[in-house]
Parts: structure tokens; sequence; C-alpha cells
């Protein structure tokens, strides 16, 4: 498309988005204690895949130091 240009990878960006997984994996974490079956897995998963993602921010974010 013309006339868009691909934003920079800005660090303070990605800092943002690891703040904001961390404190909604801390959310989840406290609405697990009081989940059963269904909502309990599904919490599993979306922290397992928060995990992920904070492994790869964190990745990230010591490479460009």
């Amino acid at each position: 498309m013309p006339g868009i240009t691909p934003r920079p990878n800005d660090p303070a960006d990605k800092e943002e988005r690891l703040n904001k997984t961390v404190s909604n994996q801390f959310a989840a974490n406290q609405a697990a204690k009081t989940a059963e079956g269904a909502e309990l897995a599904s919490i599993k998963a979306k922290n397992a895949r928060r995990e992920e993602i904070i492994d790869e921010l964190t990745e990230e974010l010591n490479r460009g130091k």
C-alpha cells in the first residue's frame, strides 16, 4: 500500500508490552486461585503463551542494550 511506512522498532514499545504482559500474567494468576474447570485451563494456556512472550521480549531488550 503506497504511503504506509513501517514504524521503526522502538525499545520503549517493547518495554511497555513486556510490563503489560507481566501485569496481565499476575492478574490471571490471581484469578486462577478461584477458577475451576475450563476457565482454569484457559488461564493456564494463556499464561503459558504469556511466558513465551515475556522470554522473547526480555531477550530482545537485552540484545538491544
